[in-house]
């Protein structure tokens, strides 16, 4: 299988430096892993997460947008790290809920290549530095489902590589990605960048404001007949609940597409319990052929209140799950609010404006509850919706 022998290929390097460390070994365990000689670490990797799905209210009236109630697995991640503090960390992971490979990936330090630290590198499948929700881990996401307009315009993962340069005040991601990824999926190539502004980072301390951008260039395809298809995309998202295949917002399918070009505007503050967040993000689709462009945009803001004292957690660009310093857990309220419109150039795409209040539990670093009150605000080509969704998700993750 193609995909899974690429995978294979960004992992044999360091199979081989850990053989070779293998003299002496310390098991750790929980979560479970492995310290060899020279610092090394095998650790395995999971995130784990059931939903349950409640709607209280439809879509607008036809089969496509209906709502139907529902619970399953949202989750089954499963995987395992390969690192040396200072040297390198490799990265693999599944989620056999939806079959599909997340981080495939070889990270190194530059400091042991050049002897000076000029960033890392990263090779292999991860997700693209355009926005600040959609670059976060499954994991850490402080409410169910990410907003609207990172749904609709988010790339998600690709295969290429990654510069990271990070300073106390700034920090830049400069990435090339290529080819399919690893599910055979989305051919072509997208130069992404990323730049922010963090004059305060110190735990429960934060102040990140930055840039993204990226364009992509869509290939076509041979499928097994030998016909070319040509590059389409379209553009959509779920009313912020994904355990339903209903979209009250969509573009429907846009033909013949030659370039996308994304942007993005992202800020994050944290002072102690408190933190705001939010981002807008901008699509924008140019076709061959003579045929019309489009564009679509959205936004959303966010704010969080941990209870109990703790902080949200930030590191490198990104954000993480507080660590509960009680023994009742950290608790979290939650507030956002998310637009989109897919309405411009002449398609009547829809516009959805979502509020959601949320509460998460947090109760050891390994599980967590939550619960999300979703009031949706939708309408398209002259109809309208405004269903309420209650969300409730267990998850574990180590």
């Amino acid at each position: 299988m193609k995909t899974a022998s690429t995978a294979s290929l960004l992992l044999l390097p360091l199979l081989a430096g850990l053989a070779a460390s293998a003299s002496a070994v310390e098991a750790k365990t929980w979560p479970p892993r492995l310290v060899f000689a020279n610092g090394t670490e095998l650790a395995a990797t999971g995130n784990y997460a059931y939903d349950v799905n409640r709607f209280d209210g439809d879509g607008y009236g036809t089969a496509a947008t209906a709502l139907e109630d529902e619970e399953d697995f949202r989750r089954k991640e499963f995987g395992f790290t390969l690192k040396r503090k200072g040297f390198y960390d490799v990265t693999a992971s599944y989620d056999f809920h939806s079959d599909t490979w997340m981080d495939v990936a070889l990270r190194m330090e530059t400091k042991p290549l050049f002897g000076r630290d000029a960033g890392r590198l990263r090779l292999g499948q991860f997700k693209l530095p355009v926005g600040f929700e959609g670059y976060t881990s499954t994991r850490a996401g402080s409410f169910l489902e990410n907003s609207l307009p990172t749904q609709a315009f988010y790339e998600s993962r690709r295969v290429g590589a990654e510069w990271a340069f990070e300073r106390p005040a700034y920090l830049w991601n400069l990435g090339y990605f290529f080819g399919n990824d690893l599910q055979g999926n989305n051919p072509g190539t997208t130069l992404a960048g990323r730049v922010a502004w963090t004059p305060r980072k110190q735990a429960g301390h934060v102040l990140h404001l930055g840039l993204s951008a990226s364009e992509e260039h869509p290939h076509s395809e041979v499928n097994g007949r030998g016909q070319t298809i040509l590059p389409s995309v379209r553009w959509r998202a779920r009313p912020e609940a994904a355990l339903t295949d209903a979209r009250l917002v969509d573009s429907g399918s846009l033909a013949r597409v030659d370039r996308i070009r994304r942007e993005g505007v992202e800020a994050l503050w944290i002072e102690g319990p408190w933190s705001l967040q939010g981002e807008y993000l901008r699509q924008e689709t140019t076709r061959d052929a003579g045929l019309p462009g489009y564009s679509a945009d959205g936004w959303y803001v966010a704010g969080s209140w941990l209870m109990t004292g703790e902080s949200r957690a930030y590191n490198a660009g990104n954000v993480s799950n507080p660590l509960p310093a009680h023994a009742h857990g950290a608790w979290e309220l939650l507030l956002r609010y998310s637009r989109i419109d897919l309405d411009n150039d002449g398609i009547r795409g829809g516009r959805e404006a979502n509020w959601t209040v949320g509460v998460n539990a947090y109760l050891n670093r390994y599980f967590r509850l939550q619960a999300n009150l979703v009031q949706v605000d939708a309408t398209r080509a002259g109809r309208h919706a405004d269903p309420r969704i209650l969300q409730l998700r267990a998850q574990f993750y180590f």
